[in-house]
């Protein structure tokens, strides 16, 4: 029998509000899917506005299943680091809290010597130190339905517009080369 490698991963992360983050990486060729969800905290299934209280310790994140073969982990990361600001503690834009921290949850040694790599790889790009988490993945607690795909699905709502519309087209613009071919 031959052994036929996995091309499938997934890639834990957070950088700020779950919506804009979600929003960016849904066009990139290679991702499978997108979940929004809440990681890194201490609470079990926790909801939306418990994880805005602060108090449960975890960071609104997305998890992305990827095909390996089409876009790497470490392009992912570097994608990531450079969608948001990760030299801000526990902030991204007018969104303050530990709910909306730079984060990375590995999910092998393999990506955690990854993560460490572009973090230093990429930090010469920065003017100020990166302070994005890296910690091991231990949960991931889906977000509630209406976090889903929010901005596909209210992408006339005012906040849509005004955050998380530039975003998209800055990151498009930036990212042509990663993104499906339509």
């Amino acid at each position: 029998m031959k052994k036929v490698e996995a091309t499938t991963e997934k890639a834990t992360y957070g950088g700020g509000c779950f919506w804009c983050t979600e929003a960016m990486f849904q066009n990139l060729a290679g991702v499978i899917s997108i979940k929004s969800g809440y990681s890194g905290g201490q609470v079990k299934n926790p909801t939306y506005r418990e994880v805005c209280s602060g108090l449960t310790g975890h960071a609104e994140v997305i998890q992305v299943e990827f095909d390996n073969t089409i876009i790497s982990y470490s392009d992912l990361l570097k994608l990531h680091l450079s969608s948001h600001d990760p030299t801000t503690l526990n902030q991204q834009g007018a969104d303050k809290g530990t709910q909306y921290r730079s984060i990375i949850l590995t999910h092998n040694d393999e990506q955690e010597k990854s993560a460490t790599q572009v973090v230093a790889q990429m930090q010469p790009l920065f003017g100020n130190n990166i302070v994005t988490e890296i910690a091991p993945f231990e949960a991931f607690y889906k977000a509630e339905e209406e976090h889903q795909n929010y901005y596909l699905n209210n992408s006339d709502a005012g906040y849509c517009q005004v955050v998380i519309e530039p975003k998209v087209v800055k990151f498009k613009a930036a990212h042509q080369d990663k993104l499906q071919k339509k």
